[in-house]
């Protein structure tokens, strides 16, 4: 069992659409999937996965990543009236999901990248249960990449581990004691901190919650120290001060990316065969 037969076990439970099964018996329709609003689309191929779990065809009429506008077909849906109807709201809510998220990414890599080319736009952990690796593909469908995917996948030192040492060497030396081979990322709150940890050569050192003067400073003086240490900024960042980061920071991330943005809007119309 996927995620997929996971969510539609979710929505049908033990005894299956309840309405549609006592209205239908075996007719047929066709039903196309429209996009209500212009945005990047994502999910297609998840919600294709839905339909053909419960016994329809699909073609899809778009691609993942690129953009649509408002009235466009993304789908088309072929079968059983029941089977079209049971993972009409499953697929839905994916691509309104995904698509949400994509459309936002790529509009904040496009403000940044217009300031600074080599600037990317991550992802944090800060995603809804369950639904992690859907959230983070969308992040990348936009032109995003998703960062760390779990605790298990990357070292990132944050504040809260900080807080059980009496400094920040005594928690990078444990790292480097214990794994000796991962790329190290720190959290830092202030410049004592950030440039204590560049003279540690860890990989990457992520200024979090530092206005945008006080950042771009603390990060010069940071390659001036070590010029291959990469500097992500995060918390306070929105759309309306992120390009006052995009000018110094190799890295953004952004928790609003997966956890409040707002779901675009697309419908299921169904037509009698």
């Amino acid at each position: 069992m996927n995620d997929i037969d996971r969510f539609l076990r979710e929505d049908v439970g033990k005894k299956g659409d309840i309405t549609s099964d006592a209205l239908f018996t075996g007719q047929t329709a066709r039903a196309v999937l429209i996009a209500k609003e212009g945005c990047v689309v994502a999910g297609l191929l998840e919600a294709q996965e839905v339909f053909t779990k419960v016994g329809a065809s699909v073609l899809l009429l778009a691609k993942d990543g690129k953009i649509v506008q408002k009235g466009d077909s993304v789908m088309e849906v072929q079968g059983l009236v029941r089977s079209i109807l049971k993972g009409e709201r499953l697929a839905l809510n994916i691509i309104g999901r995904m698509s949400g998220i994509a459309s936002e990414t790529r509009k904040l890599v496009h403000c940044c990248k217009k300031i600074n080319p080599a600037v990317t736009i991550a992802a944090t952990r800060k995603t809804t249960p369950g639904f992690r690796m859907f959230e983070k593909k969308a992040v990348i469908l936009g032109g995003g990449e998703p960062h760390r995917y779990g605790l298990y996948d990357a070292v990132l030192i944050k504040d809260n581990h900080l807080k059980m040492f009496d400094s920040v060497e005594k928690a990078i030396e444990k790292i480097q004691e214990k794994l000796p081979r991962h790329p190290i990322e720190i959290e830092v709150e202030n410049e004592t901190d950030a440039l204590t940890a560049a003279k540690m050569n860890v990989e990457t050192i992520m200024l979090d919650n530092f206005n945008p003067q006080t950042g771009k400073n603390v990060a010069r003086k940071i390659r001036q120290q070590n010029p291959d240490i990469i500097i992500e900024v995060s918390g306070g960042i929105t759309a309306g001060n992120i390009e006052k980061y995009a000018v110094f920071a190799d890295r953004i991330s952004l928790g609003c990316l997966t956890h409040s943005v707002k779901n675009k809007d697309f419908s299921l119309e169904i037509f009698k065969n």
